[in-house]
């Protein structure tokens, strides 16, 4: 079989690196490239799982002078590795990488089965460019069920913002029509930054009756 990362050809091999390797990989890159993926360490903040930090994160400690609650869980740091994957996978649009982590997605979210899976949407415009929503991809091929209970207006987009920008986006969600609200969700997105994008989700869910939501992403 070819690596997706590099295409390289790799053959499996029943050492215990390899065993653990698979278990998280889906055997659809090999061991070279799904190294240099850093998952998060034990030393991250507590509410956002940002990488190698002690106590909360700045981030963190605004949205808590904001009044807001953080509670967010990722898999992986942000680092050279993960950039370079989402930079074939949202915008070049390489859609078979979205079986890259469905493994590891799947078996984090599989201790949330009490709550409903919702994934930040696209605006029509982001969508009708890339061809597919990169979260939904992820749990579609993880074979979770999800609902779509959000819509996203056209805006600047988060990563062409600065910090401060982000953390001062005005609400560009709204809940699609008809949809009854669960009590609990999850919500899923690719990549936490500063939690702008999640807290104005989580906001707009708060405030239509959702009573408890918390987030995941697949990197931070």
């Amino acid at each position: 079989m070819k690596c997706l990362l590099c295409q390289s050809p790799f053959e499996n091999s029943l050492n215990f690196s390899s065993v653990f390797f698979l278990s998280a990989s889906e055997e659809v890159v090999c061991l070279t490239c799904f190294s240099n993926f850093q998952a998060i360490s034990e030393n991250h903040c507590p509410t956002c799982y940002k990488n190698n930090v002690k106590g909360q994160c700045q981030d963190c400690l605004h949205w808590q002078s904001q009044g807001q609650k953080v509670n967010h869980r990722a898999l992986f740091s942000y680092n050279q590795a993960m950039k370079d994957y989402f930079s074939s996978y949202k915008f070049q649009g390489d859609y078979l990488l979205r079986k890259v982590f469905a493994k590891s997605i799947k078996k984090a979210l599989k201790s949330y089965r009490d709550y409903t899976l919702v994934p930040i949407p696209l605006s029509c415009s982001s969508l009708s460019s890339r061809g597919f929503n990169q979260v939904k991809a992820f749990l579609d091929e993880a074979k979770l069920p999800y609902r779509d209970l959000l819509g996203k207006n056209d805006a600047v987009k988060q990563s062409s913002k600065t910090r401060q920008e982000r953390l001062a986006s005005q609400q560009f969600f709204y809940i699609r029509a008809n949809e009854e609200l669960p009590a609990k969700v999850v919500l899923v997105d690719d990549i936490y930054t500063t939690g702008a994008t999640i807290q104005l989700a989580s906001q707009l869910l708060h405030e239509n009756g959702v009573k408890t939501v918390i987030s995941f992403s697949l990197a931070r």
